[in-house]
C-alpha cells in the first residue's frame, strides 16, 4: 500500500490542499488497482466516471493516459509555450478545487506552484498584499480584495513562480 506522495513541482502540498485525502480504509485505485489510503479528491476531466485515483498514478501519467484525461484544462491557463510543461501540468500533476473554472496562473514562461487558498487577512499576514497588488492581473479586481476568504464565496488560489518567487493571485467567485 502506497502511503508517500511523489513531489509535483506545480503543486507542492496537494494533502494541506485538499486535492489528496487520507482515507480510512483502503482504496483501490482504478488505474494500477493498488491500494492505497491517500486518494485524489480534485478534478478530473474525462468523460468516464473515475474516483480514487492514486498519486502515483497522477505522477506518471497513467491515469491521464488510461481514462484519456486532464487534471486541469489546458484552456484555463496562463500562456506557457513549451508542451513538455502544460502536459505535466495537465496530465501528471493533481488539480485544485474552484467555485468556477479553476486557473493555473504563470510566471517566467513555466507554470507557478499552487500554496492554497487564501484570504485577504492571510495576505496581509504573509506580507504579500503588496506584492499582490503589484500584478496588474488584479487591478481590475482589488475592490474584491477584502472580501476574500479561504472558503467563503470570494476565494484566493496563491501561486508561487518557480523561477523568481514571485507570488500571483487568482480570485475565484462562487
Amino acid at each position: 500500500m502506497s502511503e508517500k506522495l511523489p513531489f509535483f513541482k506545480y503543486h507542492p502540498d496537494p494533502l494541506k490542499t485538499g486535492s489528496f485525502r487520507e482515507s480510512e480504509f483502503p482504496i483501490v485505485c482504478p488505474c494500477c488497482h493498488n491500494e492505497n489510503l491517500i486518494v485524489y479528491e480534485g478534478p478530473f476531466y474525462s468523460t468516464s466516471d473515475v474516483y480514487g485515483i492514486c498519486p502515483d498514478c497522477i505522477a506518471s501519467g497513467a491515469a491521464a493516459e488510461k481514462f484519456d484525461g486532464e487534471f486541469q484544462d489546458s484552456e484555463s491557463t496562463d500562456e506557457v509555450d513549451d508542451p513538455e510543461k502544460i502536459d505535466e501540468l495537465t496530465r501528471r500533476t493533481p488539480g485544485y478545487n474552484g467555485w468556477q473554472q479553476e486557473y493555473w496562473k504563470a510566471h517566467c514562461g513555466d507554470f507557478c506552484a499552487f500554496l492554497g487558498y487564501v484570504g485577504y487577512d492571510d495576505l496581509k499576514q504573509m506580507g504579500l498584499l503588496d506584492e499582490i497588488l503589484e500584478d496588474p492581473d488584479i487591478a481590475d479586481y482589488q475592490d474584491l480584495l477584502p472580501e476574500l476568504t479561504r472558503d467563503g464565496s470570494v476565494q484566493g488560489d496563491l501561486f508561487r513562480c518557480l523561477h523568481c518567487g514571485k507570488h500571483l493571485l487568482h480570485i475565484d467567485c462562487d
